[in-house]
């Protein structure tokens, strides 16, 4: 759990920086696996996701533990996770990496979408995926399944920390994803990421535009001759980055 709470001014910057600056910056600290592995947009959209992680852990199902029936109970953590997910924020599923059967399908992700959810992630399968993929609210996932999760997933835990596509995930932590899939970055360095990755994206928008230009890479790529950098601050203050 953490204090930390995702300001608005620090959402809108992050939604304009790529899963690629954020995982440079995070291996500079020495990060290396805090990309969420084997998940896919279930559709690409236009906006990136970002919010802070609310959780579902899922664990092997058994047999006497999850008849059809468990779903007429009230406190079932499956539907309570839907109903409790605060708005602006993501919904990262735990599911072992196991798409065989569905985390979650379209009616319970639309709810999770209307009442205001940034995001949903599952490193399992999802049913009815065309549907949620016509959601506006970004969703990610191993695969599509039609079966059930009773069939192979209980529903247990409720904002715990969790494993998603081999990643830690805290409650709390900062969930970017974009199409190219989810980055998780732990709380306490959100505001330091932000500022700084910002940073980064303003000077590769500056190596793109050099490199179409017909610019050599080194010494452009990472910065190491003067005039590069002179040039860039140029281009920086010209368009306002």
């Amino acid at each position: 759990m953490t204090d930390y709470v995702l300001s608005e001014a620090t959402r809108a910057k992050f939604k304009k920086i790529s899963t690629a600056s954020i995982a440079t910056a995070l291996f500079k600290r020495g990060l290396r696996n805090q990309f969420i592995q084997g998940v896919v947009p279930v559709a690409p959209k236009a906006d990136t996701m970002v919010g802070q992680a609310f959780t579902l852990r899922y664990i092997p199902a058994r047999e006497d533990r999850n008849p059809i029936t468990v779903f007429r109970n009230a406190d079932h953590p499956q539907r309570v996770a839907m109903e409790t997910c605060p708005p602006g924020h993501v919904l990262v599923m735990d599911a072992r990496k196991d798409a065989r059967a569905a985390t979650a399908g379209s009616i319970l992700i639309t709810r999770l979408a209307l009442r205001g959810a940034a995001g949903v992630v599952s490193d399992g399968g999802f049913r009815d995926a065309v549907g949620i993929g016509e959601l506006d609210m970004p969703a990610y996932y191993a695969k599509p399944s039609a079966p059930t999760n009773l069939t192979h997933h209980e529903a247990l835990d409720i904002n715990v920390p969790i494993a998603c596509g081999d990643v830690a995930v805290f409650p709390g932590d900062v969930l970017v994803g974009d199409r190219d899939g989810v980055m998780v970055i732990p709380a306490h360095l959100a505001e330091e990421l932000a500022e700084e990755c910002t940073a980064m994206e303003s000077y590769e928008d500056f190596v793109l535009e050099q490199v179409k230009a017909g610019e050599a890479i080194i010494g452009l790529y990472p910065p190491t001759k003067d005039e590069h950098l002179a040039k860039y601050e140029t281009w920086r203050q010209t368009y306002g980055r």
